[in-house]
């Protein structure tokens, strides 16, 4: 079937528009339009994305790594194998660590002496934003803060505000450091900063980020926390759930049942 140039360029700005999670006024979805007929994926939509772990299921399994393997051979993530260079978009850290002073005698002590998941948090009042002097990181209408490696000049201030250390810097050239190049997200160069992004590619076309589709315990919920039929909404309506260093102000929207 033969399509036109005036056609043809309407579905690719469309595509494209979809793809950076823009809105597109007066356009109705794929498959209620003239574009389903070209198999251009549904994305899913939110108004506030939000992640829920459940440490006690992610410990199920000593010593699993299947979310974070997954996070990063989906986004071209460098293994240098050594900390000094390391790049990471989600890892893990001891409790006590990534929530100093949240500490109550009603904690699992299990829980408390074992590593739990963390990345970046995709805050409310994201920090990182207001110090980027080119905007190459910057929070979009559904809450995700996003990164730009190609604005990105290397300045490390974002890097130096984030309280939560979600952000990594590429000391040296990472592409021949990565095993399995996954030819559909780019890789990066030496000298800009990068983070996890919620998969907001994988979004656009209607998957779940990699890592909650990895995990095989069901330790981690991803959803629109502004549905109340959403299952991360429920989740927190009847589970006790604690934030990273909630005194800062931030506003992480990744929670830790506890």
């Amino acid at each position: 079937m033969g399509i036109d140039r005036r056609k043809f360029l309407t579905i690719a700005g469309l595509t494209t528009l979809t793809a950076f999670g823009r809105k597109v006024p007066g356009v109705v979805p794929a498959e209620d339009s003239t574009l389903a007929q070209f198999d251009i994926p549904t994305p899913l939509s939110g108004k506030r994305w939000a992640l829920v772990i459940d440490p006690r299921k992610c410990l199920q399994q000593e010593g699993c790594r299947d979310c974070i393997d997954a996070c990063h051979q989906t986004h071209n993530v460098p293994q240098f194998d050594n900390p000094k260079d390391e790049i990471k978009w989600i890892w893990k850290e001891h409790f006590e660590e990534a929530f100093p002073g949240q500490d109550h005698p009603y904690i699992d002590e299990n829980l408390k002496e074992k590593p739990v998941l963390v990345m970046c948090n995709h805050c409310d009042n994201p920090p990182c934003v207001r110090v980027c002097p080119t905007q190459s990181t910057w929070k979009r209408e559904d809450g995700i803060v996003m990164m730009d490696m190609h604005r990105c000049i290397g300045c490390r201030y974002c890097v130096a505000a984030c309280p939560y250390g979600s952000r990594s810097f590429n000391w040296r050239d990472p592409r021949p450091f990565i095993k399995d190049t996954n030819e559909k997200y780019p890789t990066r160069m030496r000298g800009v900063v990068e983070k996890c992004n919620f998969c907001a590619e994988r979004l656009a076309e209607g998957l779940l980020p990699a890592c909650v589709e990895a995990c095989k315990h069901g330790a981690l919920t991803f959803g629109d926390l502004d549905d109340p039929e959403s299952e991360v909404r429920k989740i927190l309506q009847s589970h006790y759930a604690i934030r990273r260093k909630p005194s800062l102000g931030t506003q992480p929207q990744v929670y830790y049942l506890v």
